[in-house]
């Protein structure tokens, strides 16, 4: 792995990037130590170049949307994070969406509202990148990803286009084609419906303030940390077994919501990842469920 070589190659064509870049600055848990290399791309062309460039190098590469879904190691990341919240444009053509990768979620449901177009609604409030949520197949209150995305362009890790349609992108709960087929989103295009602009914000409007009442927003998290058990609830199991509000260093089982991780205290990703293993053996070792995080983990 040639971190210098590939580090050079970036400066010299103006492409923005760090060394030793601290994670902790770009993920909702506020939890992580430093990148090798910290890449910002401002277009296509400059991903695809850094691409190119980590593969010749044999540089690793992580890619990061919001980092609203992760969990960063105390020892950071090796190799390069390109990082694709500059690709954030956003463009209406009739009932059609089409939003760059690193495009907020809430924006796009707020430009939705204004062009009087629904069916995002559920996604105004969740605080990632619309690359992310097409990655794990982002939903909230019986609407996802699957229901709205037509198709995406992408990039292989060659650094060559590609582009995939909903069908072939394979989703299921918390998951798409993307987790397995080694391509990385760049833009999205979304469907929608013509809708009432007053209905549309009527329903934004009350599935926020059903999150900020029944989440833990005022604390850095990664959102909900379990994927839903089939035929229960993670938040139901964790609280049934009294485990609201129980600690591991910085890291507690919100008290607000007991399906939330939350770092409270200056977490560590070793007090995150200790708390949620302790939460794991105990619904588990009573009910029988081995729950399954929906955060995932990254770095050495």
């Amino acid at each position: 792995m040639n971190l210098k070589s590939f580090y050079c190659s970036l400066i010299q064509k103006n492409i923005e990037c760090r060394e030793n870049e601290k994670m902790d600055r770009h993920t909702t848990f506020k939890i992580g130590g430093n990148a090798d290399i910290f890449v910002c791309p401002k277009t296509k062309k400059e991903l695809s170049f850094a691409l190119k460039c980590a593969k010749d190098n044999d540089v690793s590469v992580f890619i990061l949307g919001k980092g609203s879904n992760l969990l960063v190691s105390d020892s950071g990341i090796e190799g390069a994070v390109i990082c694709l919240s500059n690709l954030d444009g956003v463009s209406v053509l009739d009932n059609t969406i089409t939003c760059g990768a690193g495009a907020n979620l809430s924006l796009i449901c707020t430009t939705a509202l204004k062009h009087e177009l629904s069916g995002m609604e559920f996604a105004y409030g969740i605080p990632g990148s619309v690359g992310g949520a097409v990655y794990m197949n982002a939903g909230a209150y019986g609407g996802e990803m699957s229901q709205i995305v037509k198709g995406a362009y992408c990039l292989d890790f060659s650094g060559n286009e590609v582009y995939i349609d909903n069908e072939k992108m394979n989703f299921g709960y918390r998951n798409s084609a993307f987790k397995q087929n080694g391509l990385i989103v760049t833009e999205v295009i979304i469907e929608l419906n013509k809708g009432d602009k007053n209905e549309i914000a009527d329903k934004m409007q009350d599935l926020l303030s059903r999150r900020k009442d029944k989440q833990p927003l005022e604390y850095p998290s990664a959102g909900s940390t379990f994927k839903r058990p089939l035929n229960n609830f993670a938040g139901t199991l964790i609280e049934k077994n009294g485990l609201k509000g129980k600690t591991v260093g910085g890291a507690m089982v919100s008290e607000k919501h007991a399906g939330f991780v939350i770092n409270f205290d200056n977490a560590t990703a070793l007090d995150v990842k200790n708390l949620i293993k302790q939460v794991q053996d105990a619904v588990y070792k009573n009910d029988g469920i081995m729950l399954e995080t929906e955060v995932i983990f990254v770095g050495k």
